[in-house]
């Protein structure tokens, strides 16, 4: 019987140390920011990553509203809300979206990036958005999160 083996370690919610971070909206594009976030948020970026724990840290987003798109995305993009009754399909494009609610803009980019089941609802919740740059988490003392 060989000494020489490996174990692989898993995380558990025991093990998870979660950190604050904070993302400056400014001038980022929002796929790429996005992208980043939901990384993150799932804890990719550790080294004890374990796809079916919550092994991810919180987010911070400020300056929503200074988010940038490349291309003409601006005008196309389109965003769709269908109620489920007749008549009850809304589009709006992404300009109108950023101008009325920035931060529900972000949050649905970095939600369609995550998990679509019962550990990805669980990771949106560790992401808040604030179109200004002041945010309510100062005990917390976030890290700046540098892309």
């Amino acid at each position: 019987m060989s000494h020489l083996h490996f174990t692989t370690k898993h995380a558990n919610e025991a093990t998870v140390q979660r950190n604050w971070f904070v993302v400056d909206g400014t001038n980022q594009t929002v796929g790429r920011m996005c992208a980043r976030i939901a990384a993150v948020l799932r804890g990719k970026n550790k080294a004890y990553y374990t796809p079916h724990v919550d092994c991810g840290d919180y987010v911070i987003i400020i300056n929503a509203d200074k988010v940038v798109f490349t291309g003409n995305k601006l005008e196309d993009k389109t965003y769709i809300n269908f109620s489920g009754y007749p008549g009850g399909k809304k589009e709006e494009t992404a300009k109108n979206l950023l101008k009325r609610r920035p931060d529900a803009l972000l949050e649905r980019a970095v939600k369609g990036m995550l998990p679509k089941n019962r550990l990805g609802r669980k990771m949106v919740k560790k992401l808040f958005v604030y179109a200004g740059d002041q945010h309510p988490h100062t005990a917390q003392q976030p890290k700046e999160l540098k892309f």
